[in-house]
């Protein structure tokens, strides 16, 4: 027998692993995916002739993103954040860019459909934080406003999503303010593990 045999992996009250003879790790109980977390990038190219939509927000700019929907590239990396904490796959399978249904789409709408699919494997959102990288234009007047519009689809406040915008100080495509890009990390729970935790705070 392997002195690894039985071995449990602990991190605070939550046993994740353990080690079986075979020479794997498996999974210990459904606690184990008590929360799980997913990281989301997107970008696209500036362009003439379309609107600045980021996190649903439409931004005076004189050019807009380029893409088969709305090219909202915020709501993108978070819609790809929670699919990949699903283990889901990404935005491009789910909404592909050859399909005539997302053409010119609000991703807000998109968005909604990624967090019936969290809810439906019995999830809740725990938190976002992103990243907008543009050179231009200057974003931090819109930053609240975006918070405002995502948080009601996620079903989660204000302070459990934090949006931030960055450049590159020149440095590449972005820097020459030919594109945009976002990055964004969601955390999901259990729903029945949030609200256990809500129960605990309020006696």
């Amino acid at each position: 027998m392997s002195p690894l045999t039985g071995l449990k992996i602990t991190v605070g009250a939550h046993v994740y692993k353990h080690y079986v003879p075979n020479g794997t790790f498996q999974t210990a109980s459904k606690e184990f995916l008590a929360m799980r977390t997913g990281i989301g990038y997107d970008v696209h190219r500036l362009a003439a002739g379309r609107d600045l939509i980021l996190g649903g927000v439409k931004i005076s700019h004189t050019k807009g993103l380029l893409g088969h929907s709305d090219a909202d590239c915020l709501t993108h990396a978070i819609c790809d954040a929670l699919l990949g904490s699903l283990g889901a796959g990404d935005i491009g399978q789910h909404f592909p860019d050859n399909d005539g249904r997302f053409k010119d789409i609000s991703s807000l709408k998109l968005l909604e459909t990624v967090v019936k699919m969290v809810e439906a494997k019995g999830y809740q959102i725990n938190n976002i934080d992103a990243t907008i990288v543009a050179e231009s234009p200057k974003l931090a007047p819109y930053i609240f406003q975006m918070r405002e519009t995502v948080a009601p689809i996620l079903k989660i406040s204000l302070d459990q999503i934090n949006i931030k915008a960055t450049t590159t100080e020149g440095l590449g495509f972005i820097g020459h303010a030919e594109g945009i890009a976002a990055y964004a990390v969601a955390s999901i729970v259990r729903k029945e593990e949030r609200e256990g935790k809500i129960r605990e705070v309020k006696k």
